[in-house]
């Protein structure tokens, strides 16, 4: 049997041909749509309009007025479909086939709702705004309430999109980082004072957790001293923070006495994963699910070698529990995978910090899970193929139970010296593959 044959059979055979065109009409649809809400944000004779439905919704998503909604539907629905129809209709004419027609069939299912809701009929269609408190995390390629409700009451400037994503992700607000509070462990380290300048800059209000006495900020910027051990004293401090990032860690450069094998752990594992711990507890209350994140710094380690093996075992130990505890995290969780960066300890670095926090906030507004920056390609094999293996294999063995208040008082293993935040950078001198 001739498989080349049979191969060019299957994908050039019409049906196929047509069921390709008829995933892209719904894409080209939901992208005709966001563009719509775009300008109606934007564009002045739009926008008039397009504000009567923000100014239909409480923070619960409840309807302050019926009349203002059924206007709602007449001053901002029902055209946005009529614009979708008006773009998509004329791609169906000229494209031969039926599979473009799909994207128009698509549109009709919420252009005839809305005209339902515009006589106050039909209103559980309006899926995004259906009233109650937030229950998941936000949507990563899909908008479900979560996502769309950072529309309304978190940055009205951004999360744009209706149904996917892509249109937010490639313009950027996808996640707005605008007036959120954001805690940084490791924060007096090279890599934790450019993130400082580049959230900063982003229009975030910056708070530093540091270990280092002698650390001096900017003004704008909030210094909190804190130490190993004692995790349980920044809670909290983590009830008015909005992201935590978890950046500090240690590298003792290949020693395996027993001392530094607790140090590694202690430091790099356990100190992250009880503050993590200690910030979900305070996501407790219905619109921390849309604004609370946590960021992991695990490393390259995480899945590649960094010929420094407690440093790899405790980083890889800490990224395997995050990912498990991603499984039923009450909001988002991102991991940043970073590669090599010069600082006064890597001095051979081939990446700035500067360009490395650029890149970390340039993928988070994009909405990455997993934030990878670095100059090795195999990481961007590496560590998609483990998450979904890993993910797939906790949920496949383990089973979500109700999680009890942690233990903080453990010591800084072994170790009376405090952690300083320049460990981060010696984190790095171990990730050049």
């Amino acid at each position: 049997m001739d498989l080349t044959f049979l191969s060019s059979q299957v994908f050039h055979a019409p049906v196929l041909q047509q069921v390709l065109l008829a995933i892209a009409s719904i894409v080209i649809a939901e992208v005709v749509r966001d563009i719509f809400h775009v300008a109606g944000h934007f564009w002045e004779p739009l926008k008039k309009h397009h504000m009567v439905h923000h100014r239909v919704y409480r923070r619960d998503l409840s309807v302050i007025s019926m009349d203002t909604f059924k206007k709602a539907q007449w001053s901002h629905d029902i055209p946005e479909a009529f614009f979708m129809l008006a773009v998509c209709v004329p791609l169906a004419v000229v494209t031969p086939g039926l599979g473009m027609w799909v994207g128009c069939l698509y549109i009709l299912a919420f252009l005839i709702p809305a005209f339902a809701r515009a006589q106050g009929k039909m209103l559980y269609t309006d899926l995004t705004h259906e009233a109650g408190a937030l229950t998941t995390p936000p949507g990563h390629w899909t908008v479900n309430r979560t996502y769309h409700w950072r529309h309304h009451f978190d940055d009205v400037d951004a999360y744009f999109c209706g149904y996917l994503t892509i249109v937010d992700k490639i313009m950027g607000k996808a996640l707005s980082l605008k007036g959120k509070t954001i805690a940084i462990t490791g924060a007096s380290g090279t890599l934790g004072r450019a993130l400082t300048r580049e959230l900063t800059r982003a229009g975030a209000k910056v708070i530093a957790l540091t270990s280092n006495p002698n650390s001096e900020f900017t003004d704008a910027v909030k210094v909190v001293p804190w130490q190993i051990g004692e995790e349980a004293a920044l809670r909290d401090w983590f009830e008015s923070i909005d992201i935590l990032l978890l950046n500090h860690g240690v590298n003792d450069n290949g020693d395996r006495h027993f001392a530094a094998v607790q140090r590694a752990y202690e430091v790099n594992a356990f100190s992250c994963l009880r503050l993590a711990e200690l910030f979900l507890e305070t996501v407790n209350r219905s619109e921390h699910k849309a604004l609370k994140e946590l960021w992991v710094n695990t490393s390259e380690a995480e899945a590649n070698p960094a010929f420094s093996p407690l440093y790899e075992l405790s980083k890889r130990t800490l990224g395997d529990l995050i990912t498990m505890r991603r499984l039923d995290a009450p909001c988002v969780i991102r991991k940043l995978i970073l590669g090599p960066f010069k600082s006064s300890l890597n001095p051979v670095g081939i990446m700035s910090a500067q360009s490395v926090a650029r890149g970390i906030v340039f993928l988070a507004k994009r909405d990455f899970r997993n934030i990878i920056v670095t100059i090795n390609p195999l990481t961007f094999i590496t560590i998609p193929l483990k998450e979904i293996s890993q993910s797939l294999y906790f949920r496949l063995f383990t089973k979500a139970t109700k999680r009890s208040s942690i233990t903080t008082n453990s010591t800084n293993a072994g170790s009376t010296e405090p952690v300083t935040d320049s460990v981060t950078e010696r984190e790095q001198t171990h990730s050049q593959v």
